[in-house]
């Protein structure tokens, strides 16, 4: 099939890329001139393992190519997907003023019948606000529009897209159905046919109920660290449970990205416009915000509150490994509080320390793991980087002033660590070697 990518961020560029894999002939479209031109090249503008090399290998093979020129583009087009963002405004409700800039040049463009698909993730009923803007711009209705959220992951986009799970489409007719099947037919996925407005309801649903898991087993973890109990084989009991499962149960410093605090923060709104209070979602979102701070409240008890003139190596800053994504990294709330408290804070992250300069004032980055620790007082972890697991942890203790960690991520064994004589000081787990 022929395919026209609207907006090359992750869900686009990565989409595009593995259409175009599969043996799609695939035309990306973005104004941004630079961006396009350095694409041409292979030259990829976000960190996704792997995802430069496929780049440039569906380009060798006449598959792919990049453009500013939508009209082209769309005129050779049998899908035409809209992939552009929708960050959140100030009140949580995405915004949708790049979506209808989009609809509104396809629909000035539109001669012949096309199926047009909404990949990028927006509130319910906006698959019916896009259809009017084109039908009124296009004067005719000689179309069909759709929605086909994403399920992707930052750090494993490539994969996921490939081995999809499932598949959702959202349509209105038996026509645009049947394109939307056969283009999917080649993941050799379940594919999920529902109208438009479920569609685009099932990815918020998923969202919110993943990040509930996560702020539920942040919670257990809390009490647990009171109780005496270790989070860690909690979880490993809940997650045999076949109607829990083991995936997202992993207690730590809270989610952040671009999709979960975007998606959550949004359907609250979605609720709030049709008169629901959707309290389940809100509380999750709070013990979200304050479940990073735990990190910051471990660090001040190891040094009994007194944190001025410590040099504390900050491990990771990406909000997940395997990506240099900052969006509502634990890291921006966590390290300004470090510096407020008159922390020499030593940054390292293996490719987010660009970004994170950016969200991050006054942030001290260096070149390498170990010019981080170096006579730092203390390692305080916050992404969980393998560079990072696969530490030599004798090694690293020669290297610091004090044998003591703060781990965000729940990296290594209690047990191990107590062996080497470091404080530990973990999430939902008993603090080993206490001082």
């Amino acid at each position: 099939m022929n395919i026209c990518v609207i907006g090359t961020g992750y869900v686009g560029l990565v989409s595009g890329v593995c259409f175009s894999d599969i043996g799609n002939k695939v035309t990306c479209v973005d104004i941004d001139e630079n961006k396009i031109n350095n694409l041409k090249k292979g030259i990829i503008p976000i960190y996704e393992p792997g995802l430069e090399e496929l780049v440039l290998k569906n380009i060798q093979e006449n598959r792919l190519s990049f453009t500013t020129k939508l009209e082209q583009a769309l005129e050779e087009a049998d899908i035409v997907l809209i992939a552009v963002g929708t960050p959140p405004k100030e009140n949580g409700e995405a915004d949708l003023r790049f979506v209808e800039a989009v609809a509104t040049s396809i629909g000035k463009n539109l001669k012949d019948y096309k199926v047009i698909v909404t990949k990028s993730t927006v509130p319910v009923g906006t698959g019916k606000w896009v259809k009017g803007i084109i039908e009124k711009e296009a004067g005719h209705s000689n179309f069909d529009v759709a929605s086909n959220p994403e399920f992707l992951r930052e750090g494993s986009a490539i994969y996921d897209t490939m081995n999809m799970e499932r598949a959702v489409i959202g349509v209105e007719s038996e026509k645009a159905k049947e394109v939307l099947t056969e283009l999917h037919k080649p993941f050799n996925t379940n594919i999920v046919v529902a109208d438009i407005e479920t569609a685009e309801m099932i990815k918020y649903a998923a969202n919110a109920f993943l990040a509930t898991k996560i702020s539920f087993i942040n919670e257990i973890a809390n009490i647990c660290e009171l109780v005496g109990a270790d989070v860690t084989k909690v979880a490993e009991g809940m997650g045999y449970d076949n109607r829990i499962g083991k995936a997202f149960l992993a207690a730590g410093i809270g989610y952040g990205g671009s999709c979960f605090p975007k998606d959550t923060n949004a359907l609250i709104n979605i609720a709030e416009n049709v008169g629901y209070n959707l309290r389940i979602v809100k509380d999750v979102e709070n013990v979200n915000a304050m479940q990073r701070f735990r990190v910051y409240d471990k660090v001040k008890e190891a040094f009994n509150g007194e944190l001025k003139g410590k040099k504390l190596a900050v491990l990771g800053l990406a909000f997940k490994p395997n990506t240099d994504d900052m969006r509502a990294a634990p890291s921006i709330d966590v390290i300004p509080k470090l510096l407020e408290d008159g922390a020499d804070v030593v940054a390292y992250d293996p490719v987010a320390m660009a970004n994170a300069k950016k969200e991050i004032a006054n942030l001290n980055t260096v070149h390498s793991y170990d010019e981080a620790v170096q006579d730092a007082d203390a390692v305080v972890v916050l992404t969980d980087w393998k560079e990072f697991k696969d530490l030599d942890l004798t090694d690293l203790k020669k290297k610091l002033k004090q044998p003591i960690m703060i781990d965000g991520r729940n990296m290594f064994k209690l047990n191990h660590m107590e062996d080497l004589g470091y404080y530990y000081a973990s999430i939902g787990r008993r603090t080993v070697n206490k001082l």
